[in-house]
């Protein structure tokens, strides 16, 4: 395996990493406009909170999809062949919340905004739970023929493992969003995020445990890797620990860094225990290597220039946009 092989391995990773702590909140602000926020004044107050935002973070699933045609065509015509539908009900979701946004804007009726705010909620919640079953299906292993081509049956992609790797996804997006909405608005709602997330998180450490249980017994991690797939582990209920503790303690930076922390831990578990794997192959079907799945030399040569050139400027203008939006949204001031 060449070093720049192993380059982009960990750089999709980190673009993964990157959609998930900031999609994440995104997620988690959509689902609490139907279990938080109480009337249309206070939804328009979460939809302004992620408003300047929530477009430019879905750039990062947009650019690892991109980085993994570019550096690896095999993985990418193996698992986007493989996971068709997934993929395909995953890009209906985000297209019903992005255009919900919109459309909910310029609705005159109360009838009519009510649907549009409940496109987002389906949106926001729907499309965590089948990222998460999509990536602890693949972790479990897929049948593979030996041209790369999957042909998984249901059971394949639906199972209690990837059904909880769902759900824990999904909870983890809403926490996020939840510590989200606590640094970003004041009023009613905060108090009201702050009041809804307290007792997730026994649920949250029931789910980690249940989830770590279940890789155990659906993987090959503690087999191929124990070291350092029980060292994340650790790091992913540290994490999650601190989470709880900013949350009972009202400290929503220490929350959101907490819940931001076990999801970069888990793409890093996922990622961690597939190296030197691209595709996972079920029992008796063969795997899919990086060296295998990898472009040529050259072509991740020149995608790598590219990138020294161009990342400082996208990351300079991510920052610059945070920056900006800093403040937390006066509830008072927003229109009903």
């Amino acid at each position: 395996m060449s070093n720049l092989e192993l380059l982009w391995f960990v750089l999709i990773a980190v673009l993964f990493m990157g959609f998930f702590i900031l999609e994440g909140f995104d997620f988690g602000v959509g689902m609490a406009t139907k279990l938080v926020a109480k009337n249309r004044h206070e939804r328009d107050v979460l939809i302004e909170s992620i408003g300047p935002v929530w477009d430019s973070n879905e750039v990062w699933l947009i650019t690892a999809g991109g980085a993994l045609f570019a550096a690896f065509p095999e993985w990418y015509a193996s698992l986007f062949s493989g996971y068709y539908i997934v993929l395909f009900l995953i890009l209906f979701a985000l297209i019903l919340r992005g255009v919900s946004f919109e459309f909910r804007h310029h609705m005159e009726t109360d009838r009519g905004r009510s649907i549009w705010e409940w496109a987002t909620f389906i949106g926001s919640t729907v499309a965590p739970f089948l990222f998460g079953l999509m990536f602890t299906s693949l972790v479990r292993g897929m049948p593979m023929d030996a041209d790369k081509n999957i042909f998984a049956s249901f059971g394949d992609y639906v199972n209690i493992f990837s059904i909880v790797g769902g759900i824990a996804v999904t909870l983890v997006c809403f926490l996020q969003g939840l510590n989200y909405i606590r640094l970003k608005t004041d009023g009613p709602v905060r108090e009201r995020a702050l009041k809804m997330a307290k007792p997730l998180y026994p649920v949250l450490f029931v789910g980690l445990i249940a989830f770590a249980g279940l890789l155990w017994a659906n993987t090959d991690f503690f087999d191929k890797r124990p070291i350092s797939t029980l060292a994340i582990l650790v790091v992913i209920i540290a994490a999650a620990v601190l989470a709880m503790f900013g949350t009972f303690k009202d400290k929503e930076f220490m929350s959101f860094v907490g819940t931001s922390g076990i999801l970069a831990g888990i793409v890093v578990l996922l990622f961690n225990g597939m190296f030197p794997r691209v595709m996972i192959g079920s029992e008796g079907h063969r795997d899919l290597l990086i060296t295998e799945a990898a472009s040529t030399p050259y072509t991740l040569k020149v995608m790598t220039i590219i990138t020294c050139i161009l990342l400082p400027i996208v990351l300079g203008y991510l920052v610059w946009t945070y920056y900006m939006f800093r403040k937390r949204i006066n509830s008072k001031k927003i229109e009903g």
